[in-house]
C-alpha cells in the first residue's frame, strides 16, 4: 500500500470550494481508479507559512505511514506551497530554506517528492506571487523533484479570475480548483506515480 500526501494550507485544504473537494480531492477522484491501491492524504494548516510547514509535515507523515515494508513502492508527498509567506514577509531567502529543508528532508526519509508553487491571488500580491512562484520551481530544479506551476497558467485565465471574483479571501471557487486539480493531473503526476496514463 502506497501513501500519497497532499501537505500545504488553506488552497490544500480546499476552503472556498462548494462541493468541498478542493483540488487534492478532484486529483485523488481522478487517480484512484487507475490506482486503487493508493491511499490519499490531505494535511492542510490554513495560514501556514514555508517555515511552519517545515516544522510539521515529516511528524504527520510518519504516523499515517506505519513501519517500512520491504521491497514496497515509497510513499509520495506533493509540496503546495501557498502565499502566506507573501502575505506574513516572509523573506525570499527564508522561504529558499525552508522549501529547501523540506525536500531534503523528505529525500532522506525516502519520499517520492513533487512541488507545486502557488497560485495568483489578489491584485497587490501579484508579483510578489510571481517571485515566490519563480523561487519554487528553482529549488525544485536544483533537487531535481517535478514541480507544478499554478501561476504562470492561471494569471490571465479567464475563469481563474472571473471565479476568483465570486469567492472571498482570495480564495478560488468551485472552478478555480478544478482548473488548479487540471495543472496537477497534466504535470507529471501519472509518471511521478508510476501510474499508467489514462486515455484521452
Amino acid at each position: 500500500m502506497t501513501h500519497v500526501f497532499f501537505v500545504g494550507d488553506e488552497l490544500t485544504a480546499g476552503h472556498g470550494d462548494p462541493k468541498a473537494l478542493g483540488w487534492t480531492g478532484r486529483v485523488a477522484a481522478r487517480t484512484l481508479p487507475l490506482a486503487p491501491e493508493l491511499r490519499f492524504h490531505t494535511l492542510a494548516v490554513p495560514g501556514e507559512t514555508t517555515g511552519e510547514l517545515t516544522a510539521r509535515w515529516d511528524d504527520e507523515t510518519l504516523r499515517r505511514t506505519g513501519d517500512p515494508v520491504p521491497g514496497a513502492a515509497p510513499h509520495a508527498v506533493l509540496f503546495a506551497i501557498g502565499r502566506n509567506d507573501v502575505h506574513r514577509g516572509i523573506s525570499p531567502t527564508m522561504t529558499r530554506l525552508n522549501i529547501a529543508n523540506t525536500l531534503d528532508r523528505a529525500k532522506a526519509l525516502g519520499f517520492r517528492t513533487m512541488l507545486a508553487g502557488p497560485p495568483p491571488g489578489r491584485a497587490e500580491d501579484q508579483q510578489a506571487i510571481a517571485e515566490l512562484s519563480a523561487l519554487c520551481e528553482e529549488s525544485a530544479a536544483r533537487r531535481g523533484v517535478p514541480y507544478v506551476d499554478m501561476f504562470g497558467p492561471l494569471a490571465r485565465h479567464e475563469q481563474w479570475v472571473a471565479d476568483m471574483a465570486i469567492g472571498h479571501e482570495s480564495l478560488p471557487h468551485q472552478a478555480g480548483y478544478g482548473l488548479m486539480a487540471w495543472l496537477v493531473l497534466h504535470s507529471a503526476w501519472h509518471d511521478w506515480l508510476g501510474v499508467e496514463q489514462p486515455a484521452v
